[in-house]
């Protein structure tokens, strides 16, 4: 048996694996880092307005599937993200073409808490710079298409996109939620155009077809 300061001595070495108490096993070990690794990939909804990362003055940058934008992931095609200097930004100074050179789709994942409702809000417009002159596309959460889009660019220029609000509510029924954008405009390199997203509890406004939920 050992001593009391044999034992602490080796303790404080890292030693005892297997002497007088149990090693976690390699395969627990990985589980455990993957436990902590997912809740750490979920968070509260974030950079709805896509300002991170932060585009090149006046142009833009092309993100790729499999590439993030902040917590949003770009799952498919590839977006551009683009700076206000290149056309008018609904809320700060960045949003993005779902269309990069084909259509695209982003995703983020966040906490929710299940069985409550939430609504989403956000700005669509399109970019007028080519055809198609309807842009169109679909929001979809936990991959259910909750809710179709078109936005009709005539008359519409970089200066003036005339940005609309769409607005719809979902339950969630898991812990984390995931909310995409995808556009069914392509292939071609103008998309239609999102900023502006929100997500909210409708426990949070007490009403969730009032827009002040948004």
């Amino acid at each position: 048996m050992l001593s009391k300061r044999l034992y602490a001595v080796l303790a404080a070495a890292g030693l005892l694996a297997g002497v007088g108490t149990a090693a976690a096993s390699p395969a627990h070990s990985a589980r455990s880092a993957g436990t902590v690794a997912a809740r750490a990939a979920t968070t509260a909804f974030t950079n709805g307005s896509f300002e991170t990362p932060t585009a090149p003055p006046n142009y833009w940058t092309t993100f790729y599937a499999g590439q993030t934008m902040g917590l949003w992931q770009v799952e498919g095609g590839d977006v551009d993200l683009k700076d206000d200097g290149v056309w008018q930004a609904a809320e700060g100074n960045q949003s993005v073409d779902l269309n990069g050179g084909t259509a695209g789709t982003v995703s983020q994942t966040f906490t929710t808490e299940p069985g409550t409702k939430y609504t989403v809000t956000y700005s669509l417009a399109g970019n007028p710079g080519g055809a198609p002159i309807v842009k169109r596309g679909e929001v979809r959460v936990d991959g259910q298409n909750f809710q179709d889009f078109t936005f009709n660019t005539v008359g519409k220029t970089f200066a003036n996109m005339g940005y609309v609000t769409r607005q719809f509510t979902f339950v969630a029924n898991n812990p984390s939620t995931k909310l995409t954008f995808a556009s069914t405009s392509g292939p071609t390199a103008y998309g239609p155009v999102i900023d502006d997203v929100k997500v909210k509890s409708c426990s949070s406004c007490g009403n969730c077809s009032s827009s002040s939920c948004g």
